[in-house]
């Protein structure tokens, strides 16, 4: 399949490792959640995020104003708000974007009901300790879990790039990378499961394409196409890998002590039997 192959490294299969890694990547460093009290700052802070990530904003006056028109303030009801809240960032999650919620969650139970349906990156903006409204200031209960904390300290922009770099890192040239060599034609789920194994033992992966389009009739595709296919493939990661153009490269060779290692990964069967042919032959015109 234009890959190379996999090594059990562990009693749990190739395909569980990575169905558990790549789940936990995309929900829990994809959705966040900007909670504190009201006029902490947090709609601030959500607006000077979001465009830094590309994030959908979700801003809780505006969901109950043309969403959840039928909520109160009562817990219950501030309880089925978060669980609506986590629910839409959880369907933007799921096209692979970044998505921003910002509302009070004033409790552990609201906090539990927006996280229903995946886990998220929790900012708690603690600028102020005492709102205007003093029933909220009754039920807010400081989060005992959070990524991060905003203090009184700093400005608003300050902080969105504090969180930006730590949602989405960047590539790090001088960081122990794993490089994978490849044509990629086209890039397929073989191919990211085997780049997913790449991050979860490294932490970042250089994908160096082998420059063959037009070489014979199994390279159709070039380059810019196949880097655009991985690129959308591993949105997820974003930040953690690099994709380079190569010559055609036939041959590798090294000599003693290079200071690097060279390892095989096998697939697991229905990984192994992804056919690079087989998903040419529906993207190409019949002929």
């Amino acid at each position: 399949m234009g890959c190379s192959r996999y090594l059990f490294l562990s009693r749990i299969p190739i395909r569980n490792q990575y169905n558990a890694f790549y789940s936990q990547r995309s929900i829990m460093y994809r959705k966040i959640l900007i909670m504190g009290l009201p006029g902490s700052g947090k709609t601030s802070l959500a607006e000077a995020l979001a465009p830094r990530l590309n994030a959908v904003h979700f801003n809780a006056d505006e969901v109950r104003h043309n969403i959840n028109k039928d909520l109160g303030f009562s817990e219950a009801d501030r309880i089925e708000h978060a669980i609506r809240m986590g629910w839409l960032c959880d369907q933007v999650v799921k096209t692979g974007g970044f998505t921003i919620a910002d509302f009070i969650c004033p409790t552990p139970e609201t906090r539990t009901a927006f996280m229903k349906g995946g886990n998220a990156f929790v900012v708690w903006v603690d600028r102020i300790k005492v709102s205007r409204f003093e029933d909220t200031n009754r039920l807010f209960s400081p989060p005992d879990r959070f990524d991060l904390r905003i203090p009184a300290e700093n400005t608003v922009d300050y902080w969105a790039e504090q969180i930006a770099r730590c949602i989405r890192p960047i590539f790090d040239a001088q960081k122990p990378t794993a490089l994978f060599v490849g044509r990629y034609q086209p890039f397929h789920e073989g191919h990211k499961a085997l780049i997913v194994e790449g991050l979860r033992r490294v932490g970042q992966v250089c994908i160096a394409v082998r420059d063959t389009a037009g070489v014979d009739d199994k390279n159709p595709f070039g380059f810019e196409y196949v880097r655009a296919r991985i690129e959308h493939g591993l949105r997820e990661f974003e930040g953690r890998f690099t994709v380079l153009k190569l010559p055609n490269i036939s041959h590798v060779y090294y000599g003693r002590d290079v200071g690097y290692q060279v390892e095989r990964i096998d697939l697991d069967r229905p990984l192994e039997a992804i056919s690079a042919t087989e998903i040419r032959s529906r993207l190409l015109p019949i002929t």
